[in-house]
């Protein structure tokens, strides 16, 4: 599904990573400073290696080799960060609906009331972000990104701003998302209980490299 073999360098921080992808859900999990949010960040586009390949199903991405780089807005991956960041000027509707709208009705996955349903969130529609709880924004970001439809699922450690009531709340909409949408996840992540729960497979980040 998708395969990587990256080298990233800043300042004294490399960060080296090769391996593939399964469908389903894959847990990353290492210390922070690790280069987990850095590697995320070279899968959507958001960073340009200096050396290597990757690759989405049949779709080279990346190859610095004869200089290709598909940028994040042509990959159609989605990134979910750890505290939303939603739109504060939008109501929790306009948010759910900004890349739907932007999408063919022939490639739009899911409906809206579809992830409504999935992710509790109907009654909110009217609010706007500062209106939320912590819990209610990360499940309207989540409720965004799949509405986008997208190929791959970027999480990047999206419960660790949260307390630990509000974790035990979203894990479970993150299971349900995982068993409905079948849309393949990356899970990035300090807490290897939040993976065990959720990930088929995990994957550890150490001082910059990947490791299984």
């Amino acid at each position: 599904m998708l395969s990587i073999d990256l080298q990233f360098a800043r300042g004294d921080f490399l960060l080296t990573a090769r391996g593939q992808f399964a469908a389903g859900v894959t847990g990353i999990c290492g210390a922070s400073g690790s280069g987990k949010s850095t590697l995320l960040a070279l899968l959507a586009g958001l960073l340009r290696p200096q050396v290597g390949r990757l690759r989405f199903g049949n779709t080279a991405l990346v190859d610095t080799a004869t200089k290709q780089f598909t940028p994040a807005w042509r990959r159609h991956f989605a990134l979910v960060f750890q505290d939303g960041l939603l739109f504060p000027h939008l109501s929790v509707h306009d948010n759910l609906l900004y890349g739907f709208r932007r999408l063919r009705a022939a490639d739009r996955l899911l409906t809206l009331e579809t992830v409504l349903q999935l992710l509790e969130i109907g009654p909110l529609q009217a609010r706007r972000p500062a209106q939320l709880s912590g819990g209610e924004r990360q499940r309207v970001a989540l409720g965004r990104a799949l509405l986008y439809s997208p190929r791959l699922l970027l999480l990047d450690e999206p419960l660790s701003s949260l307390d630990d009531r509000l974790k035990q709340q979203i894990l479970p909409f993150l299971k349900r998302i995982k068993d409905v949408t079948n849309i393949p996840m990356i899970y990035v992540t300090h807490a290897r209980a939040e993976v065990d729960y959720l990930a088929d497979r995990v994957l550890f980040m150490e001082a910059g490299r990947l490791i299984a």
